[in-house]
């Protein structure tokens, strides 16, 4: 049950950091002159990061297949 708790609290802390990264890409493209680098070093953080909330929601509820 341990480990369950732990992967709770890990899916919670990447999904705020998912929500972070989210708002910086929008205030980065409301400046005027935009990191067009900077932009897509942050998309594709946000990409592993949604692939690692997928890993860890995976490891919380396993697929039972009946």
């Amino acid at each position: 049950m341990e480990d369950k708790e732990a992967l709770i609290i890990r899916l919670q802390e990447l999904r705020q950091e998912h929500r972070d990264l989210d708002a910086a890409i929008d205030a980065l493209q409301l400046a005027a002159r935009s990191d067009q680098l900077q932009m897509q070093r942050l998309k594709k953080k946000k990409l592993h990061l949604r692939d690692e909330m997928a890993r860890t929601q995976d490891q919380i509820y396993p697929d039972i297949i009946a």
